[in-house]
């Protein structure tokens, strides 16, 4: 009888960490498969590049708006309620993508399944604790580590060979069985909530302008959004509503008052530039290997692949090295690294092929592992503990808004260098110097992350 209950609650934990740990690899595997769906989205809907980007957006923006308020949601609500409707939401929304008829379907489909993938992110690390002995919890994290690491690295190959053979739409209708199956374990292995939850309130007025806000600042970068300029005043206004909203509320969505802060400052703007040149890589690779080399989207999808599981396999080594050097030497590390790699996508030679492309491309990846780990421990690290969840969240929505200026701004920025909107069209000498103009500015972007950590390192010498 004991060993038969030991045993019975024993699968139960287990069955509760495969549902917590398919919600972290699905909603990274959404996003990251989606880049290569864009090629075969423009050829069946026959949209510009503008409207392609938005399936990119439309995803950050509902993981955007709803990480800051799902764990507060979860307090209240009950974190396994939350969690499960955030997998059932997520599982409908990868349907509707897949059943699209027009693009602004499928974008709205794509905003949905971001709402959902934020409530399984941000509660599957919450909830993770009670399935794990206190001694194992740093196994327990690290596993949803592990996944999500998985879930970016397997997106561009799985989605590459799906759409290839099976077409557009393939890569959601996988999402569903796989969100079942999360939904399924969750239901018998995710302990039950308490009947009445504590929590603090969330403030609507700052969730809708944070919402709006935004969403004008995504259709102001989409290149072609004849809307976009006209929507600057609204977004302003927005803008100017949340922070008066959020100096006013017992419980903020974001902390500004710990802006006040350089060294914060710096380091969440270190984290949203460099978030955005690693979009951009992601959004011109598929166009770029595709035109120029002819490439297939499952061998592109394959190649790929490479930059996210380098990333995963520098995580460990970059920490030890933070451990020994100090975080300001490796986040300047990190981000020298990246700059040697823009150097080298814009002054590789056509004839080595998409090596030219490629092997910078890793570089580039292993230098954003060096500057991820070390400036997310620095600005994490500095704060006090009663600060410490309200910096992460700040870190989170930094890196957010990097990922949307990447998709939306940067993006648009490649199709006008590139000369059409129809990118499918576009001549391998157009692509190919689009591709370099555009790591070019990437490349100052990163110089100026760099000068940045340079500034923030002068001055910690200095209180020294």
């Amino acid at each position: 009888m004991f060993h038969s209950i030991s045993r019975s609650a024993a699968t139960t934990r287990r069955t509760g960490l495969l549902a917590l740990g398919l919600s972290t690899l699905l909603a990274m595997l959404a996003g990251s498969m989606a880049n290569l769906v864009l090629p075969a989205l423009g050829a069946a809907f026959a949209v510009p590049f503008a409207s392609l980007q938005w399936v990119l957006v439309a995803y950050l923006l509902g993981i955007t708006c709803l990480t800051l308020v799902a764990g507060r949601l979860g307090d209240r609500l009950g974190r396994r309620r939350l969690l499960l409707a955030g997998t059932a939401l997520f599982m409908l929304a990868s349907l509707l993508c897949a059943l699209a008829p027009s693009m602004g379907w499928l974008i709205a489909a794509r905003a949905l399944q971001g709402a959902g993938a934020a409530c399984m992110l941000s509660l599957a690390l919450a909830m993770v604790g009670p399935l794990v002995p206190a001694d194992r919890r740093g196994w327990g994290m690290g596993l949803l580590g592990t996944l999500s690491a998985c879930g970016t690295a397997l997106g561009p190959s799985m989605g590459g060979l799906l759409v290839e053979n099976l077409g557009w739409q393939a890569p959601f209708l996988l999402l569903v069985p796989l969100g079942l199956l999360a939904l399924v374990a969750g239901m018998i292995g995710l302990p039950v909530d308490e009947q009445e939850q504590e929590g603090e309130g969330i403030n609507p007025g700052s969730l809708l302008a944070l919402t709006s806000a935004l969403l004008c600042y995504g259709l102001l970068l989409s290149a072609g959004s004849e809307y976009g300029y006209g929507l600057v005043p609204v977004g302003g206004l927005a803008a100017w509503l949340l922070v008066r909203s959020e100096r006013h509320a017992s419980a903020p969505l974001l902390p500004l008052t710990l802006l006040h802060e350089p060294a914060l400052r710096g380091g969440l703007l270190g984290s949203a530039l460099v978030a955005s040149v690693m979009v951009l890589t992601l959004l011109i690779g598929p166009f770029y290997l595709c035109g120029v080399f002819g490439l297939s989207l499952t061998e592109v999808g394959l190649w790929l692949s490479g930059g996210p599981l380098l990333a995963a396999c520098t995580g460990l080594p970059a920490g030890w090295l933070v451990d020994r050097l100090g975080a300001g030497a490796v986040v300047r590390l990190g981000l020298g690294t990246m700059l040697i790699a823009m150097l080298g996508l814009v002054t590789s030679p056509i004839s080595w092929g998409p090596l030219g492309y490629l092997l910078p491309i890793l570089l580039l990846t292993a230098g954003y592992a060096l500057f991820q780990t070390a400036n997310n421990g620095a600005v994490v690290g500095a704060a006090s503990e009663q600060h410490r969840g309200a910096v992460a969240g700040l870190l989170t929505l930094a890196r957010n808004l990097g990922q949307l200026t990447g998709a939306a701004g940067l993006g648009g920025l490649f199709a006008a260098l590139v000369g059409g909107d129809n990118l499918g069209d576009a001549s391998a000498a157009a692509l190919r110097s689009g591709m370099q103009l555009s790591f070019a500015l990437a490349g100052l972007l990163i110089g100026l992350s760099l000068w940045v950590a340079g500034v923030q390192t002068r001055r910690a010498l200095a209180l020294d």
